[in-house]
């Protein structure tokens, strides 16, 4: 008997509340930060501290552990740009509650937006946010003191990255990967094995 074609199953994603879509969003950035390696382990000890042979190595060095302590780095970006906006309260809870908008609606947003039953595309959610940044940096005019802040972050985590020796980090298989930092190859049929063969950063 001839048999009739089956069309291909079709999936949509289909809105949901913005109440579930901040969970959710939620729930992916608390997986994020569990993701942070411990802190001594970040300071280790002075012997894994040293400059890299050239500067060509610095860059391979840099990136893995960039790929390794993201999480780490972050936190130290954000803390210094708290930090500098300490003495003014009001700037620190209004930013730091616009930085947790960009968190929730966009950096860990995974669903499509749905408010008062209408779609919200993702342009849309982006637009508002950076008009909502803009106004909050206008009023409370914190932009020097936070680039400061910032700027101070993103020093300390780039010394960090280039300072410290990578030798002895592993990172999960599928971190690395993601990250290319690992390429994933066949095996030859020749390999008792088979499995994936892992080639390391140079």
């Amino acid at each position: 008997m001839p048999s009739a074609a089956t069309p291909a199953a079709t999936y949509t994603t289909i809105p949901i509340s913005g109440v579930d879509v901040i969970s959710r969003s939620t729930q992916n950035l608390s997986a994020s930060l569990s993701r942070c390696r411990p802190w001594p382990e970040f300071l280790a000890t002075t012997s894994a501290f040293d400059f890299p042979p050239s500067l060509s190595a610095a860059y391979p060095r840099f990136r893995c552990n960039a790929s390794y302590f993201s999480v780490n780095y972050a936190i130290i970006i954000t803390a210094c740009a708290a930090i500098s906006l300490i003495s003014s309260p009001i700037a620190l809870i209004i930013v730091g509650f616009v930085f947790f908008l960009w968190l929730i609606l966009h950096f860990f947003r995974e669903d499509p937006l749905l408010i008062w039953g209408h779609h919200v595309s993702d342009w849309a959610v982006i637009l508002g946010l950076v008009l909502v940044t803009i106004a909050a940096l206008w009023i409370t005019g914190p932009l020097n003191s936070l680039s400061i802040g910032v700027g101070v972050g993103l020093l300390i985590s780039i010394a960090h990255g280039v300072l410290r020796n990578p030798e002895g980090l592993f990172l999960d298989e599928n971190d690395a990967v993601s990250n290319g930092l690992i390429v994933s190859k066949p095996a030859a049929p020749s390999t008792r094995s088979g499995g994936i063969s892992f080639n390391p950063p140079v």
